[in-house]
């Protein structure tokens, strides 16, 4: 009988510090445990979501319009003076007069695809007339005189 007893009492026992957490953990909630993180930084970055890509009902512009800078209307002109004659004669440069919203690396190809001629650097500025105009220098194996000559330049 007095086992009986024992094993009642161990198990009240049990019990009762069962019943003292549950106790605790309703006093202190569900978020006890949670750990605040430290901000470091001034930003707030926003997590980063599910972008899915544009998938229209309908194109917006029905037909595409043709390049806005081809090779034609990038090179304008040729620059035909004293200068640019010496330019060609002396470091085997040609200076065009090109569209202003033309870079370097669209004048290159515009010069490679109209005079099939490979340009080792160009140089760009804007006149004061408002135009531009870049200095072509061809690469050692190509003349800038015979290019000028063949394209009617001089």
């Amino acid at each position: 009988m007095s086992e009986e007893l024992k094993l009642t009492s161990v198990d009240l026992v049990s019990a009762t510090q069962k019943a003292q957490q549950a106790k605790k953990a309703v006093a202190k909630g569900v978020n006890g445990n949670k750990v605040l993180s430290v901000r470091t930084s001034t930003t707030f970055r926003r997590p980063k979501t599910l972008q899915l890509p544009k998938n229209p009902k309908y194109l917006r512009k029905s037909v595409a319009h043709l390049p806005r800078l081809d090779a034609n209307k990038i090179i304008i002109s040729h620059v035909n003076s004293e200068g640019a004659i010496k330019q060609i004669e002396d470091s085997n440069t040609l200076v065009l007069k090109v569209d202003r919203r033309a870079n370097k690396h669209q004048i290159k190809q515009a010069v490679k695809e109209l005079y099939d001629v490979q340009a080792l650097k160009i140089n760009t500025l804007i006149t004061s007339k408002l135009e531009k105009k870049a200095f072509v220098r061809l690469t050692a194996d190509s003349d800038a005189l015979d290019v000028a000559s063949r394209i009617g330049y001089i």
